[in-house]
């Protein structure tokens, strides 16, 4: 009988790691949160979009849907590259222990990575110039936009390039652009080696969760933020027009959860540009993402078959609608020029017929969420056919105990009415106090191909560890980090007794090989 391949992973966001200088970072921790996972048998480390984070330090509005987000930039490793020296360092802050404080982090950061640059410059080291210069031949299609971008956004002070810069650079007049090139010289080449930074040091990372036969699941959010380097240089893929003002905007219609829809403020795609040009765009985009990571979880999947379309200046996603995407068209063209497409498609929310059929004709595998399975009646009896069920899920899907977007489990069952949590209860055969255990072993032994748990539940945290409050902005979204000391013996003993008697011990070497078959 042929062995089933199945996986276990744990979402965890770099930038929740620990460290001494506020964030996590590309350093040392991260190599030490991946020995742990080889340790507790785990194959997958899932991660969030590793982009620059514009206002509200969402990774999912991010400054450019290629470049790499400078503040996890290992401090460390650029004093080994002989970048930086201790001295360098006179005084580090107080830090948070239970939050990142970015705002605080990237004040006490930039004038170190700007150090590093000059060093960069003046060492002239002939090895790691070649290095650099391969690296900008190799992301020449998006980085002299990205630098160019950044530069003037701190130079402005805005990243708002439709409202704020002026009209010569808003409209990207060749002469003016010229201009700006000259006179931003010095900050435009500090961008670009920043860039070598993080994907230098990226890939160290990469190379070393390889070693150790941890693949990285990545993240593509769909849509790209208006205020981005993306949407500046290819507008003529989005529908907006000549001065940048948008036409249309996304969203979700309204639902139970929602009674005025969910209105994301990004724009939306102008499909039949992008066909007329064989979606390049999308397949440098995925291509990219493919560099960075072994796996990637597609956002947003039901918007490649539709999308939910709001008239630009509506203050509620009431008015939209659903408009066509290309669906199978895309996803050909995709696999034609790239190959194999290692996909995770995240079909939550509002799925049709239409986009099952999409997830299954290129065999990608959905998701499925355990809090989302037990909506009970006023009797509290639990539906036994819903879908995020265990015992209904499909082997092709990645099951969660939640994602970031959720929830703790622990947070999420307190919040429960008492109806409600005897439901689960009696569904996993336990009592309140072994509750997110119980949890975490269901997802792991289900049919589930891939069984993922956020870090958090592996601590048992409450819902002052949630990572994102979807429809909100600021406060503590995207901020939880690691308390150090996590990656402990017993932490993973724990992971390891729920990894090993399910046969979740799919590595690396055999997600390459899942994926390509």
């Amino acid at each position: 009988m042929k062995k089933k391949l199945r996986f276990s992973g744990i979402l965890l966001h770099p930038t929740s790691l620990y460290g001494s200088y506020g964030i996590g970072d590309l350093g040392q921790v991260a190599k030490d949160f991946i020995l742990m996972l080889e340790q507790s048998g785990v194959g997958l480390w899932q991660i969030l979009p590793l982009t620059p984070v514009g206002y509200g330090a969402s990774p999912y509005a991010a400054q450019s849907a290629f470049a790499g987000n400078e503040l996890l930039i290992s401090i460390d490793e650029l004093i080994n590259d002989l970048l930086l020296r201790h001295e360098d360092i006179s005084t580090i802050p107080h830090f948070s222990d239970s939050i990142v404080e970015f705002d605080k982090v990237a004040s006490f950061k930039k004038p170190l990575l700007s150090l590093a640059v000059s060093r960069f410059i003046a060492i002239g080291d002939k090895k790691i110039q070649k290095e650099y210069h391969e690296f900008l031949t190799t992301h020449s299609y998006w980085i002299e936009d990205y630098a160019l971008y950044k530069a003037l956004s701190d130079y402005y002070n805005d990243t708002r390039w439709y409202s704020k810069w002026e009209e010569g650079l808003k409209h990207r007049d060749e002469k003016t652009l010229l201009l700006w090139k000259k006179k931003l010289a010095k900050e435009i080449e500090e961008q670009k080696i920043l860039q070598f930074f993080f994907f230098r040091q990226w890939q160290r990372i990469h190379n070393f969760a390889k070693e150790h036969q941890v693949a990285i699941v990545g993240d593509i959010p769909i849509f790209v933020a208006h205020d981005s380097a993306d949407a500046w240089s290819h507008r003529s893929y989005l529908k907006m027009d000549d001065e940048g003002k948008l036409e249309k905007i996304a969203g979700v219609p309204p639902d139970a959860f929602s009674p005025t829809g969910q209105l994301w403020g990004n724009p939306v795609y102008n499909w039949e540009a992008l066909k007329k040009d064989n979606y390049s765009w999308w397949i440098k985009r995925v291509s990219h993402q493919l560099l960075l990571t072994d796996m990637v979880r597609m956002d947003h999947f039901r918007g490649f078959e539709a999308a939910w379309e709001v008239p630009f200046g509506d203050t509620t996603a009431e008015n939209g609608k659903w408009v066509k995407a290309p669906g199978i068209d895309f996803f050909n063209v995709l696999r034609k020029e790239i190959g194999y497409l290692p996909i995770i498609a995240e079909d939550l929310g509002v799925i049709t017929k239409e986009v099952e059929e999409l997830r299954d004709s290129n065999n990608f595998p959905g998701m499925n969420i355990l809090q989302f399975a037990f909506n009970v009646d006023e009797q509290g009896n639990l539906d036994a056919h819903h879908s995020y069920l265990p015992h209904n899920w499909d082997a092709l899907c990645a099951s969660y105990t939640g994602t970031h977007d959720n929830n703790t489990t622990k947070g999420w069952y307190d919040a429960l009415q008492e109806r409600e949590r005897d439901a689960v209860r009696r569904y996993l055969s336990c009592g309140d106090e072994s509750v997110i255990w119980y949890f975490i072993r269901a997802v792991m032994a289900s049919s589930a191909m891939y069984a993922i748990v956020p870090f958090q539940d592996i601590l048992e945290l409450d819902g002052s560890a949630r990572m994102n409050f979807p429809g909100t902005c600021g406060g503590t979204n995207w901020a939880y980090k690691v308390a150090p000391g996590s990656f402990n013996k017993s932490i993973k003993d724990k992971i390891k007794a729920m990894v090993a008697p399910f046969g979740r011990d799919g590595r690396y070497k055999d997600l390459i090989k899942a994926v390509a078959d």
